[in-house]
């Protein structure tokens, strides 16, 4: 008699091994959109600390910001390098950063990642002062 494995044994073995690789699959995709969301938010956070700095040595006005598609940056006036410059990590060129900034320009300004991938809340960073 010999001794092997039968075709349904192999089988039931692939079967196994396939929904692990699926579901290992999904969940690495899941800690991807995690990890990209928490590092927009924590770009934010940096960009909100470096425009209160620059706020106040700049009397007391927030500098320009400009939104080039994935994109955004500020420069302190009297300063020769960008203050930031942030690149949206997924960066395909869909995911937009929003910027609103009242009258006069410099008074106040919020920064928004509309559509946080494992959210559908957005995330806002805005004045302090």
């Amino acid at each position: 008699m010999k001794k092997g494995f039968t075709l349904l044994e192999m089988l039931v073995v692939i079967g196994i091994i396939a929904v692990l690789v699926g579901f290992g699959a999904i969940s690495y995709s899941t800690v991807q959109k995690k990890a990209r969301d928490a590092k927009r938010q924590g770009d934010l956070k940096a960009a909100q600390q470096n425009l209160e700095q620059c706020y106040s040595r700049n009397s007391y006005q927030y500098p320009d910001i400009t939104n080039a598609g994935n994109t955004i940056s500020a420069t302190c006036p009297g300063d020769a390098s960008p203050l930031f410059t942030i690149v949206d990590p997924l960066n395909t060129g869909t995911y937009k950063y929003t910027i609103s900034e009242s009258t006069p320009i410099g008074s106040t300004y919020t920064i928004t990642a509309p559509d946080l991938e494992s959210s559908t809340l957005p995330f806002s960073v805005s004045n302090q002062q």
